[in-house]
């Protein structure tokens, strides 16, 4: 670690690293927004793909003249914060780096990266795989008596909390590195507990897609555990060399 820094220093320089990733934010939405605009790119059209088939006309109705905007705006607020993720990284790194040591920061960067990588990787997989299993399943209950109409805002309110929830979820191979490289968990914790682990898993993939039939749930429950599974492996490598830089200090 570095010599410490004052404390009015600290929080000069934590509000310089705010204003410069508020600025990038900005810069990044608005330039989101300008693009998606002006090259007239339907984002409407792309995330709707899953349910077009079973839609009268393959279009969703929209209920409030302003939806359409919100959905724009949360888009371009989306790739606006993509775009501006490593500089906010980078500022976020710049702050913490030097009250860390030597074994810290080799943690920290590729943990950072890899986070990102499987958020996209939960995200992916939510919108091509998830999505259209849940639309399937729902629409096997379709009555002839019926009309299915399916509103915009409500459609891709389902889109995002599912795309946003598996992203999250995929998480989990990061935080437990993170734990362990700090000593707060253990990889023999981890593994004791492999039975509640799998129950756990289940009960995540039927909150994160309710409704869904066994053979989706199934699938869905296995990448799950196989995050966990992948989990205590990352622990125990990460433990073993804790270990071993812990023995070549004493020695």
């Amino acid at each position: 670690m570095t010599a410490e820094m004052p404390f009015l220093e600290h929080l000069e320089e934590l509000r310089w690293r705010l204003f410069r990733c508020a600025l990038a934010l900005f810069i990044g939405v608005i330039t989101s927004f300008t693009v998606l605009y002006v090259f007239k790119i339907d984002v409407v059209g792309i995330l709707s793909e899953p349910i077009q088939p079973y839609l009268p006309g393959g279009k969703l109705v929209v209920t409030h003249v302003g939806h359409l905007f919100d959905i724009f705006m949360n888009v371009a607020l989306t790739l606006g914060v993509i775009a501006a993720s490593p500089v906010i990284i980078w500022q976020v790194w710049g702050f913490l780096s030097p009250a860390l040591y030597g074994h810290e920061k080799r943690v920290v960067i590729p943990s950072l990266i890899f986070a990102a990588l499987l958020f996209l990787a939960g995200m992916a997989l939510a919108f091509e795989y998830v999505i259209p299993v849940s639309i399937r399943f729902y629409q096997s209950f379709e009555s002839a008596s019926t009309t299915n109409i399916q509103t915009v805002d409500a459609y891709m309110g389902m889109v995002i909390s599912m795309c946003l929830a598996f992203g999250a979820v995929f998480e989990l191979p990061v935080v437990i590195a993170l734990l362990s490289a700090l000593g707060i968990v253990q990889p023999q914790f981890l593994a004791k507990f492999r039975r509640h682990a799998l129950v756990g898993c289940i009960i995540a993939a039927a909150l994160i897609t309710p409704g869904s039939d066994p053979t989706s749930l199934f699938l869905l429950t296995v990448p799950l555990y196989f995050l966990y599974e992948a989990s205590i492996a990352v622990s125990r490598i990460i433990v073993r060399r804790r270990e071993h830089r812990l023995s070549a200090e004493v020695a």
